[in-house]
């Protein structure tokens, strides 16, 4: 059985762009299962010390996947994923990613 790779995403919603982010983000979702993304999950930040987070959790089958999608995340150009981009506060290089290998509880 291989085992997937867990991936994080957060980056921070300007707060005037909540609305057009949010509908720009079911394209998004949909374009990461052609990246072979799983299980994706999308939550907000309930927590007022960090108002408008927002972290994407998804599963894909290999590194080398992760890598591609990190990349391509945050690319102000893709004709995808880009546009998110002008959502977020601080731009593209604020959208954090990293991958995650789940480990057993012995």
């Amino acid at each position: 059985m291989t085992k997937r790779l867990q991936i994080f995403m957060e980056y921070k919603v300007k707060a005037n762009q909540i609305e057009a982010y949010e509908r720009a983000m079911k394209e998004v979702i949909e374009a990461l299962v052609d990246y072979e993304a799983e299980n994706i999950q999308w939550y907000v930040a309930e927590d007022e010390d960090q108002p408008f987070l927002y972290v994407e959790m998804y599963e894909v089958p290999t590194a080398s996947h992760y890598q591609i999608l990190k990349q391509i995340r945050r690319q102000a150009d893709h004709a995808v994923f880009g546009k998110i981009v002008p959502f977020i506060e601080g731009g593209a290089e604020k959208i954090h990613c990293w991958a995650f290998l789940k480990k057993g509880i012995t």
